[in-house]
């Protein structure tokens, strides 16, 4: 199992992944990148993805947490779901994950657009069975959505490792598209009296709220003031 920390890469890997039939786009070329420091940055912003897969002949798409460690994705499941007994020995899936960074506003219907980061991995996720990788994946994912919780928390006892499972994705079939800047209106419709432009959007935390059992003295963590 790779150790590589979050947002690293290993130094042996090569600076970009390699395009394949399932990752080379169709259309908005110029919008698609390999580039795998890109490719991290947008997983680690994020921590819910759409996990693709078929089940009894039919396309399920479920939204769950996830976690990397270097070159793999972490992704939550239950031991009774139907994708980890599926995972056994192995399923087939595509996992998406997007920012919407901005409402984009053309003078046309046609033209309005979002701008936006998105990745999109396929491949062959893996049941986790072995303990201590399993242990590393659990702290990958609590960390995933806040950073330095993992060593702030009880970890997960015999009862809860067995009712939890975690799902490999190995980021080998990986592809990043990207879209930015204003609108694109056509040069016709450039006179026409309608407002347009990017309305920013951005994500935001609210104060904290404790828990009402929370013993008096306890203060809110750095790591989640940070936020």
């Amino acid at each position: 199992m790779s150790t590589t920390l979050p947002g690293t890469a290993p130094t042996d890997e090569p600076a970009a992944y390699e395009p394949t039939g399932r990752t080379a786009p169709s259309r908005s070329r110029d919008r698609v990148s390999y580039d795998r420091d890109l490719v991290h940055s947008i997983l680690d912003e994020a921590y819910v993805c759409h996990l693709g897969f078929v089940r009894g002949g039919a396309p399920v798409v479920l939204p769950t947490l996830f976690g990397r460690i270097g070159e793999r994705l972490y992704v939550h499941a239950s031991t009774g779901s139907g994708q980890a007994r599926a995972a056994d020995p192995g399923l087939e899936v595509c996992l998406t994950v997007t920012h919407v960074d901005g409402l984009v506003l053309a003078r046309s219907a046609f033209h309005h657009s979002l701008n936006f980061r998105s990745v999109v991995v396929h491949g062959t996720a893996h049941r986790v069975t072995d303990r201590d990788e399993l242990r590393e994946a659990l702290d990958a994912l609590v960390d995933q959505v806040v950073p330095g919780r993992s060593r702030d928390s009880r970890p997960a006892n015999a009862k809860e490792l067995a009712a939890t499972a975690v799902l490999r994705l190995d980021l080998a079939e990986v592809s990043a598209k990207v879209r930015t800047g204003g609108p694109n209106d056509d040069p016709e419709d450039l006179g026409l009296p309608y407002w347009t432009g990017v309305v920013p959007v951005t994500p935001a935390y609210g104060t904290p709220i404790p828990a009402e059992t929370l013993a008096p003295g306890i203060a809110v963590p750095e790591y989640v003031t940070a936020l």
